[in-house]
């Protein structure tokens, strides 16, 4: 049996929005019917390109709220105490990337 091939749909629009917008200090949301690959355009391709340009991991915050060992942030004020806390830093720019906000 030969090796599984993984295949990725390049999303080079999304991306190049993403990017475009990157420095305007405005949230983005990325919308979508179900399983089109909106949290893998997010938590791989659009990070992976962060981290190209030099993006430090710790800079870079992702929280997937229907995931079971996340669901203390799905109250506010711990999804905002979490955040605060991670980005600490005034002199670093932080990219928090969260998936499933409407469990919140």
């Amino acid at each position: 049996m030969q090796g599984t091939k993984i295949m990725q749909i390049n999303r080079d629009y999304y991306l190049n929005k993403l990017i475009s917008k990157k420095n305007n200090n405005k949230i983005k949301v990325i919308t979508g019917i179900r399983r089109v690959g909106k949290s893998y355009l997010l938590f791989n391709i659009y990070k992976n390109y962060l981290l190209s340009i030099g993006i430090n991991e710790d800079q870079i915050i992702t929280l997937k709220l229907d995931k079971w060992e996340n669901a203390d942030y799905r109250k506010l004020d711990s999804l905002y105490n979490y955040i605060k806390q991670r980005t600490s830093n005034p002199n670093k720019t932080y990219y928090v990337f969260i998936d499933e906000i409407q469990y919140c």
